[in-house]
């Protein structure tokens, strides 16, 4: 432990442990723009300098470790009028442009500039002519609104790995960018959005389809039929000042059917549905000596990181569709089968917690096996909060309202599938079935929770060994593939049997389409809301679910059949990183 003072405050904290985390701990508040918790303290902006009691020189908090005996002024005249100097130099590089910015209102320079109360600008204005680059079905670029805090440089190069962004030039003509100036689209990008929700400012953000919604509302020849997914129901809260893990399920439902949505599923039953099939897929590979490790296929960006990064390994991903894809195909044909609707008047919707969803509805023509695109549109978290912002809804107020059948009821299993170890969980659940015929007792498998990078295990399935691990974030998911790899080429047994991947820190929770802001203790409670759903259901088993019951037995035989496979499976391609 290392003891210092903070404005003349004892404080004692960990060795390693930064200026700026050391205030946290006595409340004192030191105003930061290129920090961010998940990241490598990057001091690029300069507005965390402090001062050392009888020392000239300045510090930055952010970066700077602290020791024995170490006396930290952090606020004083001189240093308010050095942090607002290089906030109006900062504006004077960034448009004034804030009340038709996606960010107004939530963004971090505008709230530091409020604070130092910056009312105007003494330096000439030196905004970029960049135009916004919109390749990407699933994110803008706007380089023009960059502060070149090199958040999202980060963010891509350090957790994901997969160096799709970064500086380009020098001085004043540094821009943000794809390498060799590509267009986004042609850039290694998974479309994952984690550089959306690190950046500080509007500089990229997601495609806003909101007015799609809105059109197909107001189009009378239209069915409107919405599906969300686990996280969303927590996520969404935040936007409305509800604590947060709230989980807000009644809620939403009530405002999606406020908006004017004609039905209004629920994605978690297509969770329990990929539960089934990719269950089934597993326990097949394992008794019948098919490709092992089965990966996981829900996720978006990290199926697009396999196709790009390691197309050796595209064999070992489940062919089973995401619970969105599955739950968007059993719409134009299930549903519309059972209440006699015209497959070709449904508008199929999507409530995600992740940008990357925008581009997996037109990955393939898979993703049309209704014989219609089997889902027509995708809203984050953040967009759809914007359009109930916009139709006046008073989200926190509203009654809870129930889902339609028969595509809507849901277990516990299928709530869990939004945080990092949950498909895993919500898979032993039911392999444990499949395989030994019997129930598992207790269907709370804490060997695969947390937010350690990477969780590994073995599960006993009466006798079975199933060894088993769960990774997140990409730049982790790279270790376990270059194992997994070595293993193939040196034709040795497989290190694993079945292993669960999701591109963003903490899973689905912390998607790129989620409220901004997220950190580590935003990330748990949002996972403490989803288990403490799961653990309130009537069903916390995938195949207990009697709708899912319903469905096999009157409409797709059972797991893995032809009609199933159809319908709710899917097949990989080898993609380039760069195209050029």
């Amino acid at each position: 432990m290392v003891n210092l003072k903070i404005n003349g405050i004892p404080v004692q904290v960990a060795e390693g442990t930064t200026v700026l985390q050391a205030a946290k701990e006595v409340g004192v508040y030191i105003p930061t723009l290129c920090y961010h918790p998940d990241l490598t303290p990057f001091a690029s902006c300069g507005m965390c300098v402090c001062k050392q009691e009888n020392n000239n020189k300045m510090i930055r908090a952010c970066s700077t470790p602290v020791h024995e005996g170490l006396s930290v002024i952090t606020d004083d005249p001189e240093l308010f009028e050095v942090r607002k100097a290089i906030l109006e130099m900062t504006l004077s590089t960034h448009p004034n442009s804030c009340l038709t910015c996606i960010r107004n209102g939530n963004c971090e320079l505008q709230t530091l500039a409020a604070k130092f109360g910056i009312r105007e600008q003494p330096f000439e204005s030196r905004v970029s002519k960049l135009r916004a680059d919109t390749s990407s079905p699933s994110i803008v670029l706007d380089p023009h609104k960059c502060i070149k805090c090199g958040r999202c440089i980060q963010v891509c190069q350090e957790l994901q790995g997969v160096f799709a962004l970064d500086f380009i030039g020098r001085g004043d003509s540094t821009v943000m960018s794809p390498a060799a100036s590509l267009k986004l689209n042609d850039s290694p990008c998974v479309k994952c959005g984690q550089c959306i929700v690190h950046c500080p400012v509007g500089a990229i953000y997601e495609k806003d389809e909101t007015a799609e919604l809105r059109a197909a509302i107001a189009d009378p020849n239209k069915v409107v039929a919405v599906q969300m997914a686990p996280s969303v129901r927590v996520g969404i809260s935040e936007e409305f000042d509800l604590p947060v893990g709230t989980v807000s399920t009644g809620r939403l439902y009530a405002a999606l059917r406020k908006i004017g949505v004609d039905v209004v599923f629920d994605t978690n039953f297509g969770a329990d549905l990929t539960i089934m099939e990719e269950g089934s897929e597993l326990v097949k590979r394992i008794t019948t000596g098919g490709v092992l490790p089965q990966f996981t296929s829900c996720c978006p960006g990290w199926v697009d990181y396999c196709e790009k990064f390691y197309p050796e390994l595209i064999d070992n991903l489940s062919s089973a569709k995401s619970p969105m894809m599955m739950q968007g195909a059993i719409t134009k044909t299930y549903y519309a089968e059972v209440s006699k609707t015209d497959p070709a008047t449904i508008y199929s919707v999507a409530l995600m917690p992740c940008t990357a969803k925008k581009y997996e509805i037109k990955r393939d023509d898979s993703m049309k096996s209704s014989g219609y695109d089997d889902v027509d549109l995708v809203l984050t978290t953040r967009e759809i909060a914007r359009l109930f912002r916009a139709n006046g809804i008073d989200f926190a107020a509203l009654p809870d309202e129930e889902c339609d059948c028969p595509i809507g009821e849901y277990t516990g299993a299928g709530t869990i599938f939004g945080n990092t170890g949950g498909v895993m969980e919500a898979a032993v659940r039911t392999a444990y079935k499949l395989v030994t015929g019997d129930e598992l007792e207790d269907v709370n498998v804490n060997a695969v929770r947390g937010l350690e990078n990477v969780r590994k295990g073995e599960v006993d399935m009466n006798g079975t060994k199933v060894r088993v691990a769960v990774v997140h974030g990409l730049a982790n998911a790279k270790e376990i593939c270059d194992e997994v790899l070595a293993a193939k080429k040196a034709g040795d047994p497989a290190p694993y049997d079945f292993i669960e991947f999701m591109a963003c820190r903490g899973g689905c929770i912390a998607g790129g389409g989620q409220p901004y802001g997220t950190d580590d203790q935003i990330r748990k409670e949002r996972i403490a809301g989803l288990y403490n759903d799961d653990e309130n259901s009537t069903f916390r088993k995938s195949h207990d679910n009697p709708s899912i019951k319903k469905i096999y037995s009157d409409y797709l035989d059972a797991p893995l059949s032809h009609k199933a496979h159809s319908l709710l499976h899917t097949s990989y391609t080898v993609r380039k990183k760069y195209n050029f």
